[in-house]
C-alpha cells in the first residue's frame, strides 16, 4: 500500500477508520446484548473512532496492509451462554464488515448508474469501501488466535484444555505473522485471503445486478 497516490489514501483512510469503528462497535453492543456490560464499562459501545483505533495498528494497516484495532474484552462468566455467546461475540465483527461491505456493494450498483462527473468518486469510494470491508471480514475470521475465527474453537478449549487453550493463544499471533511475511516474501499465498475475497466481492456485485 506505499504506492498508493494521495487520492487514495484520502478515501482510504476514513473507510478504514469507518470499517474498525463499526466492527469492534458490533462485538462490544452483542456482548452488552448477551449480558456482558465489560465493554460498555470500558466505553466501547460507541461511534467515536478514537475509542477503537490503536494508533501504531491503523498506521501499519493503512501503509503495510496489516494491523489491528483495540480488542474488544468480554467476560465469559457474565455471558449467558459462555461457549456459544463468546462465538456470536467474536463473529459479530466480521459479519458487521460483511453487511457493510453489501451496502457498498449497492453503492457501486449506483455509481455504475450515475452521469456527471462525480460518478468516478462515487465509485472509486464504493469499490474501496466494500473491498476493505470484505477483507476485514475474511481476515479476521481465518482460525489463528487472536482473530476472531479463533474463538470457534477456543471457547471450548479453554473449558477443556486450558493448559492447551493458553499455549495456542500465545503462539497464534506469530504464526499469523510468520504466514503473512513468509507469503509475502515468497510471492506464495499462503493464506487464502485475495481468492476468497475477490469470490465474496464478486457475488455480492451478482447480487446487486453489477
Amino acid at each position: 500500500m506505499l504506492n498508493l497516490s494521495i487520492r487514495e489514501l484520502a478515501i482510504l483512510i476514513p473507510v478504514i477508520l469507518v470499517s474498525l469503528t463499526v466492527h469492534e462497535l458490533a462485538h462490544a453492543a452483542v456482548s452488552l446484548a448477551l449480558g456482558d456490560d465489560t465493554a460498555q464499562r470500558a466505553g466501547r459501545v460507541s461511534l467515536n473512532p478514537l475509542r477503537h483505533v490503536d494508533p501504531l495498528g491503523f498506521l501499519l494497516l493503512v501503509v503495510a496492509g496489516f494491523g489491528w484495532a483495540k480488542p474488544v474484552t468480554f467476560d465469559r462468566s457474565k455471558l449467558q451462554s459462555p461457549i456459544r455467546d463468546e462465538i456470536l461475540v467474536s463473529f459479530a465483527g466480521p459479519a458487521s464488515n460483511i453487511v457493510l461491505a453489501f451496502l457498498g456493494a449497492l453503492a457501486i450498483r449506483f455509481a455504475v448508474s450515475m452521469q456527471g462527473p462525480a460518478s468516478g468518486l462515487v465509485l472509486d469510494v464504493a469499490f474501496i469501501f466494500c473491498s476493505i470491508n470484505i477483507v476485514l471480514a475474511v481476515f479476521n475470521a481465518l482460525p489463528v488466535p487472536p482473530l476472531d475465527g479463533s474463538h470457534l474453537y477456543m471457547a471450548w478449549l479453554s473449558q477443556r484444555n486450558s493448559a492447551a487453550a493458553l499455549a495456542v493463544s500465545r503462539y497464534g499471533f506469530l504464526v499469523l505473522v510468520v504466514l503473512i511475511f513468509a507469503g509475502r516474501f515468497t510471492g506464495v499465498e499462503l493464506l487464502p485471503i485475495r481468492q476468497v475475497t475477490q469470490s465474496i466481492l464478486g457475488g455480492m456485485l451478482r447480487i446487486v445486478g453489477v
